[in-house]
């Protein structure tokens, strides 16, 4: 069977456009003599829906959205993502679906079965799981057909599974001759990597060959990198579209030879093309085209730029930097640097006279008391006010440029540097900016070798150095992914050769500060954990490790 594997970029909601591109797509697959295409994961609607589930206006104008696909299914059959109702007597009332449709009909509905609850998912809220799975016949070949997280849950991948149901090996035993999985399944750090080793070692165990369709695209925090691809019956890929784009592949079931595709990019590479992707989705998917960030001379809001720029488009990107009394010559001269290399607009509000006036102010109240962190937060905050007002007056959303590291330990003032639509880099450690922006530089110099290699500093008091109040990033940031993404104990990260005091110190400051967290711009999920809704903790609390 020739088959159009389709990875689209959906949006929430938009059903009028979400079809519209599958009424194309389909078009297309017929043209190309296809028997099937195949979409993601609930296509349809966009994933994930969240509470729009609960809403029946939304889920009236799906059904309408399926109405206009059945109709397009002639002379091609269809396999796409959709929301249906369940109509048994208790349990939720939805059900997450892969419908087959073809001759203006539904042949067959498969339900997913198993239900993601960890980490940014919440499916179990919404949706009632399926109850068995079944082979369906079409063209003349047995279908087995899954939808992303039933396949994730074999014993040989996962020595502790989730759930108790395997729905590929009850497939296997009904007899099938193809696996198909759609999926919304999110872009981590060697997520795709992961992919491959449980996909290859499923088609060995059950000597099937496996199409795996996976959603594109920016949904808020997080991000679908597609990737879809085709594995022969011994494991190895036959066929892979492109990572973070849109994309149709055509193959055929008869033609899937031995062979091997390439391991997927380095993960540098993956990373900045899927922030690309995520700030250019959630900029446009919200309905705004520009953006504008401080540029402090400093490399985690020169990485920022370079990224907006290659999402956006330099004439859509403002630079502004907001010197004050402490900012050095060095940063606003890379500033400069920075934004004549991207081809940027460069505005510089010098926000002495602002702050001098903040002081005296302040100054009756003050009398007497020492300066300390609240004279460099009413920088901060001075700036993001400012940032903040040109954003509003010019419709521009403002990005915010803190990094993971900082965030972790509250390195950052609220309503200050934290203010922001978006936060590019709020899941993105230290070190890994570094690295970022070298791959920013790989063919030449955009963002200044001096903003790589001098020390990094907030430049809000004589002489600030991060590291005059931080360990070295080399120590932090492993500190912080052993506690934050490997769940790990303070006695076991100190037996990782990390000194206890540090150690303490450290988790003290993570506790401390996410009632800062729970206040700060939406950011780009690319690690395991990120800060957001894949991760819960109670702001007043009083446990101690």
């Amino acid at each position: 069977m020739k088959l159009a594997l389709t990875q689209i970029n959906p949006v929430i909601g938009d059903f009028t456009g979400n079809v519209a591109k599958i009424v194309r797509q389909i078009e297309a697959a017929r043209n190309a003599g296809c028997q099937l295409a195949i979409f993601p994961e609930l296509a349809i609607s966009g994933y994930p829906p969240q509470d729009y589930l609960e809403h029946e206006a939304f889920l009236s104008q799906q059904e309408a959205a399926i109405g206009r696909l059945v109709a397009e299914a002639r002379g091609i059959g269809v396999l796409c993502g959709a929301i249906s109702r369940h109509s048994g007597g208790t349990g939720k009332p939805l059900h997450n679906s892969a419908l087959l449709m073809a001759d203006g009909r539904i042949l067959f509905s498969a339900y997913k079965r198993l239900l993601p609850t960890y980490d940014v998912f919440d499916e179990a809220r919404y949706f009632e799981p399926g109850q068995a799975s079944s082979a369906f016949t079409y063209q003349g070949l047995r279908l087995g057909i899954t939808i992303c997280e039933d396949i994730f849950n074999d014993e040989d991948s996962f020595p502790h599974p989730l759930y108790q149901a395997n729905p590929v090996a009850e497939l296997k035993q009904a007899g099938i001759d193809l696996l198909i999985n759609i999926a919304a399944s999110p872009f981590t750090i060697g997520k795709q990597q992961l992919r491959r080793t449980i996909f290859s070692q499923l088609c060995r165990k059950y000597h099937l060959p496996l199409v795996y369709v996976n959603q594109v695209g920016g949904q808020d925090s997080v991000l679908f990198d597609g990737a879809s691809m085709v594995l022969g019956p011994d494991g190895g890929v036959r066929h892979q579209a492109r990572s973070f784009g849109e994309e149709m592949l055509i193959i055929d079931t008869e033609q899937l030879q031995a062979g091997d595709k390439p391991l997927p990019p380095e993960d540098t590479e993956l990373v900045f093309a899927a922030l690309a992707m995520g700030c250019r989705d959630y900029i446009r998917k919200c309905g705004f085209s520009r953006v504008l960030l401080g540029l402090s001379g400093g490399i985690d809001s020169a990485l920022t730029c370079a990224i907006a720029c290659e999402a956006l488009g330099a004439e859509n990107v403002t630079g502004v930097a907001l010197p004050s009394p402490y900012t050095s010559p060095a940063s606003i001269a890379d500033a400069r640097s920075l934004a004549a290399n991207l081809g940027i607009r460069l505005e510089i509000i010098d926000i002495s006279a602002t702050f001098a006036s903040f002081r005296q102010t302040l100054s009756p109240l003050f009398a007497g008391l020492r300066e300390d962190v609240t004279e460099q937060n009413i920088q901060a905050r001075i700036r993001g006010t400012l940032l903040m007002a040109l954003a509003n007056k010019f419709n521009a959303l403002l990005l915010s440029t803190g990094n993971k590291s900082e965030m972790a330990v509250g390195y950052c003032t609220l309503y200050g540097d934290m203010a922001g639509a978006l936060s590019l880099l709020s899941d993105v450690p230290k070190m890994m900016v570094y690295e970022l922006a070298r791959f920013v530089n790989r063919r030449q110099e955009i963002i200044p070798s001096r903003t790589i290699t001098r020390a990094p500093s907030a430049e809000l008091a004589p002489d600030q150095k991060d590291q005059d109040d931080l360990p070295p990033y080399e120590v932090l940031d492993p500190i912080l992914t052993a506690y934050l993404e490997e769940h790990l104990s303070i006695a076991d990260i100190v037996r990782r050769g990390f000194a206890l005091d540090i150690v303490e110190d450290i988790v003290r400051r993570i506790k401390r500060n996410e009632y800062k967290r729970q206040q700060a711009a939406m950011g780009l999920k690319v690690t395991s954990k990120a800060f957001g809704s894949g991760r819960r903790y109670p702001v007043a609390q009083l446990f101690r490790e």
